[in-house]
């Protein structure tokens, strides 16, 4: 079926998770309701009549290899126009070099709709934003100017370069190598894997932040630094000249999203320019993936949404046997109505809490309050796992709403499993996620979280005088999620750790109910279904949070042996 832009959800959750906050900020004072209307809209449009059309054409005609040049999908070069003539690249780039400075969850919005219509076409300007961000963030007034507007207007784009074959998650054990050419660049040497958009046929350059060592480094992350290394050197004015001593090896065969070409990348000598302080190139780094980690988040979402629009199309038109209802289709069973409800109750929920992630990125940079900034830092694993979760759980109830149909490639139900399930691993895996989320997130003592829960409680509170029971279950969640939240913060960090995924999982289900509440007070008729994610969903959490007690001892009384090792 065709994509759809759901509008009226996107400005219902503008409202319910406090845009109108970022909006009264002098920094973001433009994007006015009629402003963020008409760009959503426009986005809208290009979601669904320009790149919708080309996510089968991606899959079905994958990026290839051909002679050491990079061959993309049909109709992908012609979407990637589109999208930069568009000035969709450079939505939140500062207006200094080109962009249009809009705030980061109006950003979200946008991407969250293109990853709907094409995610594989999509992970290029996301990855570009991120590099944008981090240039802006860390790189020299020359960096900034030279490459700045040249990736907002589309004309080049960006990637990340961390992994290595012996370095995945561990960073720290990265080995390529950054020697001084004597004239302030630097000759970088080593090899990259799951290089996202490694390089294309439709941009005069690609822009490669490379993670390397200079000679006298330290070991481990401390001793890393981080390069910009361009496929095609640059003089000073922008003008294109000698390629540079770089290369695509080889292109990965995924389980999915094709149509993104992933590339092994060879530095041999090639030259770069340091971005940042020398050893701090994990700061800066971090910059954009942090970035990253919330569109990853988003990413998730957008293709939980597109796999329910196609799981409720089905639905609606198959007839199988008699229903409850008569003769009528499927979505008049009991347990398909059900599937569709949670899919669409879950994906409410991971995309309220990736914006609420996105309003409080805006509200720190917009006020520079710590609070907000602590908000965010503590969101930003939560909106990344869940909504990643949730991408791939949704994608297979899709699959299982189409039944026989959905493990047909024709029906694209499986493509939307196949593209969404490495979402959960990149960008760190889910566990790491949770990880993070239990131990610097909470070096605090767990009050950014505690200030949440305060939050949820209150609102809660508030709604009580019209919804009465669902008032109270999320209220009673919210004191739970405290109580685990004191337990988790007096445990040594491996106990943690062990607990650390069902931790994050309640957290989401609590956030999750306190946001469906917050709608069905803001609409109406959003009642029913934040009843079923309250009722049916929500008591998930206290199962959840009692795994995240349990401590580590319990797995490792489980030896290899018994696993069968």
């Amino acid at each position: 079926m065709p994509y759809r832009a759901p509008l009226s959800d996107f400005r219902l959750l503008l409202d319910v998770v406090g845009f109108e906050q970022v909006t009264a900020t002098t920094l973001f004072a433009e994007a006015t309701p009629d402003t963020v209307d008409a760009i959503l809209a426009e986005a809208a449009k290009l979601a669904e009549t320009t790149l919708a059309p080309l996510n089968r054409a991606g899959d079905k005609h994958p990026a290839r290899l051909e002679n050491g040049v990079v061959r993309t999908s049909p109709g992908y070069a012609e979407g990637y126009r589109a999208i930069a003539d568009g000035g969709w690249v450079g939505m939140a780039a500062s207006p200094d070099h080109g962009g249009m400075g809009l705030p980061i969850t109006v950003a979200t919005v946008v991407h969250d709709m293109m990853g709907s219509a094409c995610l594989a076409l999509q992970l290029n300007p996301l990855m570009t934003q991120g590099q944008i961000e981090a240039l802006e963030h860390h790189a020299s007034d020359a960096l900034k100017s030279l490459y700045i507007p040249k990736l907002v207007s589309g004309e080049w784009c960006g990637t990340m370069n961390l992994t290595e074959p012996q370095a995945g998650s561990d960073v720290g054990a990265l080995r390529t190598q950054a020697k001084p050419n004597g004239d302030g660049s630097y000759a970088i040497t080593g090899q990259k894997i799951y290089i996202t958009w490694g390089d294309n046929d439709f941009t005069a350059n690609v822009c490669h932040l490379v993670l390397a060592r200079l000679p006298e480094a330290a070991e481990g992350t401390r001793g890393i630094s981080l390069f910009m290394v361009p496929k095609i050197i640059p003089d000073a004015e922008g003008n294109l000249g000698a390629h540079n001593s770089l290369k695509v090896v080889s292109l990965e065969h995924k389980l999915g999203l094709h149509g993104s070409p992933t590339a092994v990348m060879q530095y041999d000598g090639a030259v770069g320019w340091l971005v940042g302080e020398p050893h701090k190139g994990m700061a800066a780094m971090f910059t954009m993936m942090n970035n990253a980690r919330l569109g990853v988040g988003m990413q998730g979402v957008s293709v939980a949404e597109a796999a329910t629009q196609a799981a409720l199309a089905y639905a609606s038109d198959r007839k199988q046997g008699k229903t409850p209802l008569g003769a009528g289709a499927i979505i008049e069973h009991a347990d398909v109505r059900r599937m569709l409800a949670q899919m669409k109750a879950e994906t409410f929920a991971a995309r309220a809490i990736g914006l609420a992630c996105a309003v409080a990125i805006d509200m720190g940079r917009a006020t520079g309050s710590a609070e907000w900034q602590a908000r965010a830092a503590l969101l930003t694993p939560i909106a990344k796992a869940y909504g990643t979760d949730t991408g791939c759980e949704v994608a297979h109830q899709g699959v299982q709403v189409h039944g026989g149909m959905g493990f047909i490639e024709e029906t694209g139900a499986a493509q939307f499993c196949r593209d969404v399930r490495v979402t959960a691993i990149y960008e760190g895996t889910n566990g790491i996620q949770a990880m993070d989320l239990v131990g610097r997130k909470m070096m605090d003592k767990g009050e950014a979280a505690f200030r949440l829960i305060d939050e949820v409680q209150t609102a809660a509170e508030a709604a009580r005088p019209t919804h009465p029971e669902l008032a109270g279950a999320v209220w009673t969640a919210a004191e739970t999620l405290r109580e685990a939240t004191e337990a988790l913060v007096a445990q040594d960090m491996n106990d943690r750790f062990a607990g650390a995924v069902p931790y994050l999982r309640g957290f989401a289900r609590i956030l999750g109910g306190h946001f469906h509440l917050a709608a069905a007070l803001a609409d109406p008729d959003r009642a029913a279904l934040a009843r079923f994610m309250i009722r049916r969903l929500l008591p998930e959490h206290a199962a959840l949070l009692a795994q995240a007690r349990e401590g580590a001892a319990g797995l490792y009384a489980i030896t290899p042996e018994a696993l069968g090792a």
